[in-house]
């Protein structure tokens, strides 16, 4: 995700934006519930609505590592 330009700086990117948390669309589509990413120590972003596939691979594959272990 690209920050927004600021008209001071001009032309020049500022860069991307670091993330917040996984999406509640993503941690369902992985078959996590908030509560359940919190005690694991899964960041959540309530206020994202997009999912993303490869967020929804990570965590499935950090569960996966998880199971393992």
């Amino acid at each position: 995700m690209k920050k927004p330009r600021l008209r001071k700086h001009g032309p020049i990117d500022p860069g991307t934006r670091k993330g917040r948390g996984f999406s509640l669309g993503e941690l369902r589509e992985a078959g996590l519930t908030p509560e359940k990413a919190k005690k694991l120590g899964i960041y959540v972003d309530k206020r994202r609505r997009s999912v993303h596939p490869w967020n929804v691979e990570a965590l499935r594959d950090y569960l996966k590592k998880l199971g393992e272990a």
